[in-house]
């Protein structure tokens, strides 16, 4: 059963998120805050990560950066309530990151998992020569 972490500090957010993905057959960890999110990370294999930009402790944008630090290719899904997401740009650690945002539907949800775990495959595929 895949791993997922879910790093948000809005418990409903969070529980909603938790529950789509245990319904679709995933092993879901949860983490209110970033520090949190970290110590799990480093704890266990996760086969992605749900993450909020907007924690009340730390940017999620830093916290991605930091999973991608020891787990380079770990596919990632971006949380925000805002419109606009201005740090996509800002480090190779945060390219082929999938943004959703808030509010959205369990369609959409499982949609950005599936396009974050094909958005970190690419450039293995780019590598081969397919």
């Amino acid at each position: 059963m895949p791993r997922i972490l879910v790093v948000d500090d809005q418990k409903d957010v969070r529980a909603m998120i938790c529950m789509v993905l245990r319904v679709n057959h995933f092993d879901v960890v949860e983490a209110a805050s970033a520090e949190a999110g970290l110590k799990a990370f480093g704890e266990a294999h996760f086969d992605a990560a749900i993450i909020d930009i907007f924690l009340e402790d730390a940017s999620g944008l830093e916290l991605i950066a930091r999973l991608r630090e020891r787990v380079p290719d770990v596919p990632v899904i971006a949380v925000s309530g805002m419109a606009a997401f201005d740090g996509t740009a800002r480090s190779d650690d945060l390219t082929r990151v999938v943004y959703l945002q808030k509010p959205f539907r369990p369609a959409e949800l499982m949609g950005a998992i599936a396009s974050a775990r094909a958005a970190v495959q690419a450039p293995e595929v780019e590598r081969a020569g397919v």
